[in-house]
């Protein structure tokens, strides 16, 4: 393999041939775990909340703000594809500084995280009344520590976590999917759809209640997450690094993968595709990354959409927010109306896997992105195995979010992290315009570059 030198003097890409296509159905994985934690992030909380307060006044603003996200992911996801390694050490190749302050960043936003395994503890106290006797806030805790326990002992008995949180996820997604358009069928939802479809292009007005200025920051919540959002999208990188898309298929071995074997090395020398046949294999690595990140931002906008038909049908008229200790008790009305107590039943099940298996996958990213910046930042970590510091770092995330979880009810936490991500989504999407047209195509071959080059010549 030639070596070349990259602007750093930590990282350098190696060149080395793209490996084959193996298939969509073999390669898809991504970006079902994409459409699953951008439900639980939003679709399940923010979005219902305000269509059931304020009708269809806010709703024409669901279809941009999810396919925003269209572009963003497939930079992301195309500089892993094309390199092998995570986008932060893209980040770190750009601009140190810049990486450390988004490092920063991304770890004030989950440090309440665990407000969605609060948010799916209301599900499972709604459904069990367990412990007996306890205060709604009390159940929910319960609950939200169960959850936490049971997905971080996964964790730990799982020899590949990646394998772990695509299985599961995969299973709550179809059922999810089956369940909402099974509720939306519903007579009574029918009769809304006309109303709804015509709210989706144009605003209703006037508004069918005054404004409250504190919901200015759960609208700005619900766009933020619309099509996951945040810096949760910047964990569809290391999914399709596990996964072995592209370049990543040259790495040996996982972060959570088994303790046997070849250990992964990070930072490592990223790999870039040599100017061989393999590159007759790229265009078919591209369209699998469009339908990839099109299953996850299409999926999770058709379970948007139902879910903000739902609660137009069903919430808004009896004026039901879901809110507080209730964020997914109100919502069980969507499965009721059709199923009666069983569909009740179903949906808060449903809503109890979706919310807390964002702490799940939350959990996991988060500990990987750690682990990758301290070992880009400082040398020393190195002499400790890439494993053990990701346990380090799932024992610290794991312990904090025990505490946080007393501090404050689900939604304010969920909101406030909202916040800090929208701050870093904007900086890190001007960070990948520079990463990937600019300093990227300096290595890589022709036919891998970007078709218009006239940024990178300009600069």
């Amino acid at each position: 393999m030639a070596e070349k030198q990259s602007w750093g003097k930590l990282l350098t890409y190696k060149q080395a041939s793209l490996p084959p296509f193996p298939g969509l159905l073999a390669a898809l994985g991504p970006g079902v775990i994409f459409l699953a934690l951008a439900q639980g992030s939003s679709e399940l909380i923010w979005w219902p909340y305000i269509i059931a307060k304020y009708g269809l006044t806010f709703l024409f603003l669901l279809i941009p703000a999810c396919l925003l996200q269209f572009p963003v992911v497939y930079e992301i996801g195309r500089y892993t594809m094309l390199t092998g390694e995570s986008v932060f050490q893209g980040f770190i190749r750009l601009n140190r500084i810049l990486a450390v302050l988004l490092w920063i960043l991304m770890t004030l936003s989950f440090l309440w995280f665990e407000a969605f395994a609060a948010a799916g503890g209301t599900s499972l106290a709604a459904l069990t009344d367990i412990p007996s006797g306890w205060s709604p806030r009390g159940q929910t805790l319960f609950w939200a520590y169960v959850s936490m326990l049971i997905f971080f002992a996964a964790i730990i008995l799982s020899n590949v976590v990646y394998r772990l949180v695509e299985g599961f996820i995969w299973v709550v997604s179809v059922l999810t999917l089956v369940g909402l358009l099974w509720a939306s069928a519903h007579p009574d939802v029918l009769k809304a759809l006309p109303s709804f479809l015509k709210g989706l292009f144009i605003p209703q007005w006037p508004m069918p209640r005054p404004w409250d200025s504190s919901d200015a920051t759960t609208l700005l919540t619900a766009i933020t997450f619309a099509g996951l959002g945040g810096f949760w999208t910047l964990f569809y990188s290391y999914w399709t690094r596990d996964k072995g898309v592209g370049m990543a298929a040259h790495y040996m071995g996982r972060i959570t993968g088994p303790v046997t074997g070849k250990p992964e090395t990070i930072p490592d020398a990223g790999f870039t595709p040599s100017d061989d046949a393999g590159l007759a294999q790229l265009p078919k690595w591209k369209r699998f990354m469009v339908w990839d990140i099109g299953i996850g931002i299409g999926g999770n906008l058709l379970t948007t959409l139902m879910t903000c038909l739902l609660a137009y049908a069903l919430l808004f008229p009896k004026g039901l927010l879901p809110q507080h200790y209730e964020l997914a008790v109100v919502q069980s009305r969507f499965f009721e109306v059709s199923w009666g107590w069983i569909g009740r039943v179903l949906f808060l099940v449903v809503a109890a896997a979706f919310l807390s298996d964002t702490w799940l996958a939350t959990v996991d990213a988060v500990s990987r992105i750690h682990t990758d910046c301290v070992y880009a930042f400082f040398p020393a970590a190195r002499k400790i195995p890439v494993r053990s510091w990701y346990l380090i770092f799932l024992f610290i995330l794991t312990a904090i979010t025990s505490v946080t979880v007393l501090l404050h009810e689900p939604g304010p936490l969920i909101l406030l992290s909202a916040v800090i991500g929208f701050i870093g989504t904007v900086i890190y999407s001007v960070a990948l315009i520079f990463l990937n047209h600019v300093y990227l195509p300096r290595h890589l071959p022709a036919g891998a570059r970007p078709r218009a080059p006239a940024l990178e010549s300009s600069i």
